[in-house]
């Protein structure tokens, strides 16, 4: 099989180190030489065994998935492989490629990756979606002796604090304001990076998205460094919260008000939150942040805690009653329609502090964000990431905000408080 493949991207196909990452600006390539990588080892008669992955299972059969069996039949070697396009699985021989999600869906709150131990090749797309927790397990998981093992990881630079940069990269400023380039470190041995732009690419591109990219330097600068640059923003782009301030602890005259409750278990972390009334203002302080927890570790934590009125999700009615059952006085979450933007824009208006052992509430301050379209425009709508002890803060501060302020209807507001027997 003869693919045409960017130069610059060579070393993909020369070089075997345990993690390999294509990073950069849009309109680079990087999907598409992923998926001329995938078909090659494919067919080739060494041992072969990849899982194409993103955060979200079902998010890989537009990306990543698509880019393969497109290569596939531009190559004629659709015919020539057994796909099962329901479970995104291509095999040929004893050589597979098979989609894997940290997750099933957007939805889903149980972890759907299993063990990956035969596999000795890993694709991610949109790598600074995976939690660093996550990458570790799939990293643990891998340890077939049949072949080098490689994780390949695809993403465009996220903000500086991410834990890819930190754990992989250098920053060195780039001349323009909040933006830097990424380095990779040098006494790393284990690992590569190729960084590329839209430049290593120009001759796939269509004049005229050329010249839209260009055009982004001078209405959307930001967006122009960092997405089409590929340079490391000093903040998240989009970022929902802004002007919060760490303090060493609960100071003296704050009084706890409401305490929020955030459901996760396998995949994400339960997290609680109190929230105090200071100074006309309000204080996260982090009580729990930790996967795995039942219900009946959640009732035994907060029983351990001062006596406070609960505000738990509303979507998990089943878990609340167990709460309940274990003498939890709570009362359930505030939804309807758009209540979600309505609770941010709040606690946007409010001015926040966090304690300074609240460490995974500032994490997430510093990471949760509106979603960005293919333009670099922000959707109304937050990314279900980095938004556990985000969403508990602000089921919190809405159950102390005055009905008449809301402007929705709040399908719980005759719901009386379900108080402990």
């Amino acid at each position: 099989m003869l693919q045409k493949v960017n130069e610059v991207y060579e070393t993909l196909f020369t070089q075997h180190p345990r993690y390999f990452i294509l990073m950069g600006g849009r309109g680079a390539g990087r999907s598409t030489v992923a998926s001329q990588f995938a078909n090659a080892r494919l067919i080739a008669p060494e041992y072969f065994r990849c899982a194409i992955m993103r955060y979200v299972w079902s998010d890989i059969r537009e990306s990543i998935y698509k880019e393969i069996t497109d290569r596939l039949d531009e190559n004629e070697l659709a015919d020539k492989t057994k796909i099962n396009d329901s479970t995104m699985l291509i095999e040929y021989a004893l050589n597979s490629i098979k989609a894997v999600g940290f997750r099933k869906s957007s939805e889903a709150r149980k972890a759907k990756l299993k063990s990956l131990a035969s596999y000795n090749y890993v694709i991610i797309e949109e790598g600074d979606e995976i939690p660093e927790e996550d990458f570790m397990q799939l990293d643990d998981s891998l340890r077939t002796l049949k072949g080098n093992i490689t994780i390949i990881i695809l993403l465009n630079p996220p903000a500086k604090d991410h834990w890819i940069l930190k754990r992989w990269f250098d920053l060195i400023p780039s001349g323009i304001k909040d933006f830097y380039i990424p380095k990779l470190k040098e006494h790393l041995t284990d690992t590569m990076a190729i960084i590329t732009d839209y430049h290593c690419n120009e001759i796939n591109i269509a004049p005229a998205s050329l010249v839209q990219y260009e055009a982004y330097k001078g209405s959307k600068p930001n967006h122009y460094y960092n997405m089409i640059k590929g340079y490391v923003p000093e903040t998240v782009k989009g970022k929902i919260y802004k002007g919060w301030v760490q303090i060493e602890g609960i100071p003296d005259g704050a009084r706890l008000k409401r305490r929020g409750l955030d459901y996760g278990y396998s995949n994400d972390p339960t997290a609680i939150v109190d929230v105090y009334v200071w100074n006309n203002a309000f204080i996260w302080d982090e009580v729990m942040y930790r996967k795995g927890m039942s219900n009946k570790d959640i009732a035994d934590t907060l029983k351990a805690s001062e006596d406070i009125l609960l505000v738990p999700d509303s979507a998990e009615p089943k878990s609340n009653d167990e709460l309940i059952s274990y003498g939890i006085s709570l009362m359930p979450s505030q939804k309807g329609q758009g209540s979600v933007n309505q609770g941010i824009q709040y606690v946007q208006d409010q001015t926040i502090y966090i304690t300074k052992r609240s460490k995974n509430i500032w994490k997430e301050y510093e990471n949760y964000a509106w979603m960005v379209n293919k333009d670099g425009e922000m959707i109304n709508t937050p990314k279900d990431l980095w938004n556990h002890a985000m969403d508990g803060g602000r089921y919190a501060m809405e159950s102390l905000r005055p009905q008449e302020d809301k402007g929705y209807e709040d399908i719980n507001a005759g719901l009386k408080i379900k108080w402990r027997l």
